[in-house]
């Protein structure tokens, strides 16, 4: 392959991952589970130290498969079974983005961004897929206290192929929820060895189960760290992406592959679920930086020097844009793109990012801006369910001085509210005159 050539795309997005978890972002062997596969990852391309998210599962799917903030799609927040929700069949989705461009697509593991025909992933640009159409917690459904079949869903794993109905394969319970990984990752693996080598790039999605609650390990790694599940799974984590690694190694694909790893929100904030964001405070559903930071990790010989690490601001909408340009694809030029093209931070070592900022949404409500070092908070929850609400004069912090965002210096910082202010009138005036997608549309109202 030749410098200017289009890359294959390995995207592997963990689930639940805090920032503080891994062993090359300060966790791994302090918290029960070493994981030395990732942390060689990390070493052999950039790693990331303020890549940012949404608030949980569903609005950062939609982020990275959209390009534009979910207060723009309606992708606003995991909801039950049955009721309206993902991406509307509007939407021009990354995978809709390479299949334009000639790759093929595959996706193997949560989606999340729609459950019934029109909606799954080989509707939106996906060649085939396999996993589950929702979240993981569902498999605690069938064991329930009172469970009734007759007005609840029973979960189930699917897959499909583009052009042909969806396939129920079977139910999605704790059993399944042990096996499910092992079973992305090989059918992952067997993809590779069919496609990998041909005539096309392609774009392989690999949206893992770990760390998602309930941590149920493969029984290979259940009881192996001492530590309990969390740390189990991270075992397992850890072991399934180091296979992805040597199927690339031993197919060749290694050296013509960006492949990026990182997780689709901050950790879990029940318990014994609860994880940790390192450094950071707070957790997932929250405008915490544990909630918004996560591990992210770029490697593309070549074209990514090793050893590279960066505290420039990313945001996972980004990787709509910049994932085009590589594929050689126009972006929608008919609405709003909140992703910004880091090719020039990422591939040609330039020190600064291309974002300075970005707003914070929590479902429909605006809780906080962040740019550069600074963080103004609109509404102040630092955990989940305890909080004051909407504030009437705003909360700002300097994350660099304040990870914490333990002390609010507004008074003699006010200077910062106008830029900051700046980004606020023109998302809304943005949102006026591009109106959002309510949830379950299938398009915006014109």
């Amino acid at each position: 392959m030749t410098a200017g050539s289009r890359p294959n795309i390995v995207f592997i997005m963990a689930d639940n991952l805090g920032w503080g978890e891994l062993g090359c972002y300060g966790g791994g062997a302090l918290r029960g589970a070493p994981t030395p596969r990732i942390d060689a990852l990390a070493r052999q391309g950039l790693m990331l130290q303020n890549f940012n998210v949404e608030s949980d599962c569903v609005p950062t799917r939609s982020a990275f498969m959209t390009g534009r903030h979910p207060v723009r799609t309606g992708a606003l927040q995991s909801v039950a079974p049955n009721l309206p929700q993902g991406i509307a069949p509007w939407e021009i989705t990354l995978a809709q983005q390479f299949k334009s461009a000639g790759y093929r697509t595959a996706m193997y593991g949560k989606w999340h961004l729609g459950d019934r025909p029109g909606r799954h992933p080989h509707d939106r640009g996906f060649d085939d897929w396999y996993g589950i159409p929702r979240t993981t917690d569902e498999v605690f459904f069938t064991d329930s206290i009172g469970f009734d079949p007759e007005v609840a869903i029973i979960p189930q794993i699917m897959e499909g192929k583009a052009g042909q109905p969806a396939r129920e394969i079977g139910e999605y319970d704790k059993t399944a929820r042990r096996m499910i990984d092992h079973e992305i990752t090989s059918r992952a693996i067997a993809y590779l060895e069919e496609h990998g080598n041909g005539p096309d790039p392609f774009f392989l999605f690999l949206p893992i189960i770990n760390l998602h609650f309930p941590t149920l390990s493969h029984p290979d790694f259940d009881g192996r760290s001492g530590y309990g599940g969390n740390a189990d799974c991270m075992l397992e984590m850890d072991h399934r992406v180091g296979q992805i690694l040597d199927a690339m190694d031993r197919l060749n694909l290694t050296d013509d592959t960006l492949l990026v790893f990182c997780s689709d929100n901050g950790p879990e904030f029940r318990n014994p679920w609860r994880g940790t964001a390192g450094p950071w405070r707070g957790t997932y559903h929250t405008a915490m930086e544990g909630s918004l930071r996560v591990p992210c990790i770029l490697r593309w010989p070549g074209r990514i020097a090793p050893g590279r690490v960066s505290d420039e601001i990313v945001h996972v909408s980004d990787f709509y844009a910049t994932l085009s340009a590589l594929a050689g694809v126009p972006l929608p030029d008919d609405r709003p793109i909140d992703a910004i093209d880091q090719s020039v931070f990422f591939f040609d070592g330039a020190e600064t990012s291309a974002r300075e900022g970005f707003p914070f949404y929590i479902k429909g409500e605006l809780h906080a801006v962040k740019w550069r070092d600074w963080k103004l908070h609109f509404h102040w929850q630092p955990e989940v369910n305890e909080g004051k609400g909407k504030l009437e004069s705003p909360y700002l912090f300097n994350i660099k001085i304040d990870p914490k965002e333990e002390h609010d210096i507004l008074v003699t910082h006010t200077w910062v509210m106008g830029p900051i202010m700046q980004m606020v009138q023109q998302m809304r005036d943005s949102l006026a005159a591009h109106p959002p997608i309510a949830p379950g549309a299938d398009a915006p109202v014109l």
